[in-house]
């Protein structure tokens, strides 16, 4: 067992970024590592609450940690708030990590090898000087799009050209975000709009996010890292990847790692939604006839107003079409979920509302057409393996930048404008599901979905840059 090469996971604390950095972890378990995954204090109670007290016991070899995230203690099944958790994890949880590597690398059961690898969420840099003072590999794995990745690169430049932050208020709406952004490799038809959405700061002080994410918060360059590591694949972003492999001359495209995950025996049992997931939905689809259900969810950090709510439940009310809509209880800001009785009674044998569902199973139900979605890379890339056509309404990071992506570059999105109007939403549903349009869409993402299964397959790209990362976290640095 001492032989065994043993990596530390560590995702940057929320469900979008817990979930792919699972998935991963499961496929190097497969390869023959054992396995440590470390999620906070606060992620790892909601975890046991949602999935029952034996949920992290795990599997032999695959154990969970956690360490305090550095904010507050509190009672909550909801997301915490994104640029605290950034400060705070930056600022507080090196030297916690740093004991839990002692603790595992003093572990005198024989079960636990030495930690020979880390495998870290590019938001948590601070990983990188612990694997330096250990002497072993640190791969950071970025989970974005390949096109985010390369958009938030483009921060320090934009700052330094002045175009942002912006000059005030109006900014917003006098036309300025569609400012056209020619210069990035790889990246056409870019506005400044299309960039994620920490650009639209308007405080010349307040740099942190922005800097945060490439720039001098994080303290120690990327560069430092053994690798990086993207959740998608060659065939659906060569023209970014290209050029960022002469900036990062050691990527793995490892995506879509859900298509990854199916060539291996997985364990169900591990599972990493922070909220119970309401599998009776999947008998509801049951029910439905093929391709005609509208799945809507806007993922785990999206929040909105109670009026946009309103809107979004009208829409869906007047395009007449079944649907399935995820209603987290922290989606409206400040306020509870409260839905128009009138609209429940409209639509009570047509629609089916829930908390949280295995989005991934919904996806690749016959009976779903289409998604109304915020454009998180999670969902964008699992609903390409679905091969389901997509709405998309953009909220946070770079959830723009997928949106102009899958509406311009892959044919397989509709972006819905950001003050939602239930007559708009109507008629694109309708679009999306019967619509030429939407046809149009439907036969594009099926042709990703088979790009996607091809890259996954043995000795396709994806799979092949699976071995290639097992071999970077087996080499000494």
């Amino acid at each position: 067992m001492g032989d065994k090469p043993h990596v530390v996971c560590i995702p940057f604390p929320a469900q979008c970024h817990i979930k792919p950095m699972l998935k991963l972890a499961k496929l190097l378990h497969y390869r023959g590592f054992h396995i440590t995954f470390v999620n906070t204090e606060f992620n790892h109670k909601r975890l046991l609450r949602s999935r029952g007290p034996h949920a992290l016991d795990g599997m032999p070899g695959f154990c969970f940690e956690s360490i305090p995230d550095g904010l507050p203690p509190v009672d909550a099944d909801a997301t915490q708030h994104i640029p605290s958790l950034c400060e705070s994890t930056r600022k507080s949880c090196l030297i916690p990590f740093q004991q839990l590597i002692a603790k595992l690398n003093d572990a005198p059961s024989s079960n636990v090898p030495p930690v020979t690898c880390i495998v870290s969420d590019g938001s948590m840099c601070f990983t990188l000087k612990a694997s330096e003072e250990l002497g072993i590999p640190n791969v950071l794995f970025w989970t974005t799009s390949a096109c985010g990745f390369m958009a938030y690169k483009q921060f320090r430049p934009l700052i330094d050209g002045g175009l942002v932050p912006l000059k005030d208020l109006s900014y917003l709406t006098n036309g300025y975000l569609e400012t056209i952004i020619d210069w990035v490799p790889g990246m056409k038809n870019m506005r400044l709009r299309d960039f994620p959405n920490f650009i639209r700061t308007r405080d010349p002080s307040d740099h942190f996010m922005l800097d945060f994410i490439m720039g001098k918060e994080s303290r120690i360059p990327a560069s430092k890292a053994s690798g990086l590591i993207l959740n998608t694949f060659h065939a659906l972003e060569h023209d970014v990847l290209n050029p960022l492999s002469s900036m990062f001359p050691t990527i793995c495209t490892v995506g879509p790692l859900p298509l990854l995950l199916n060539h291996i025996p997985d364990d169900k049992s591990i599972g990493s939604n922070l909220w119970r997931e309401e599998t009776e939905c999947l008998q509801w689809l049951n029910s439905k006839q093929p391709n005609s259900v509208v799945y809507v969810n806007f993922g785990s950090i999206t929040v909105m107003a109670p009026e946009q709510l309103v809107e979004f439940a009208w829409g869906l009310a007047n395009s007449h079409k079944p649907f399935l809509w995820i209603i987290r209880p922290d989606l409206v800001v400040g306020d509870s979920v409260i839905l128009p009785p009138e609209f429940v009674t409209e639509t009570k044998q047509r629609g089916l509302l829930a908390d949280w569902c295995p989005q991934e199973k919904v996806l690749n139900h016959p009976s779903v057409g289409g998604f109304l979605t915020n454009s998180g890379w999670n969902s964008t890339i699992e609903s390409i393996c679905a091969g389901v056509p997509m709405i998309c309404w953009p909220f946070f990071a770079e959830q723009q930048t997928n949106c102009r992506y899958a509406c311009t570059e892959w044919g397989v999105g509709m972006e819905i404008d950001n003050n939602v109007e239930r007559d708009e939403v109507g008629k694109l549903v309708k679009e999306l599901m019967e619509g030429e349009k939407g046809k149009s869409m439907k036969k594009a993402a099926m042709e990703w979905r088979t790009k996607a299964e091809e890259a996954t397959a043995p000795c396709g790209s994806s799979y092949l840059n699976l071995d290639k990362l097992v071999d970077i976290l087996l080499t000494k640095p």
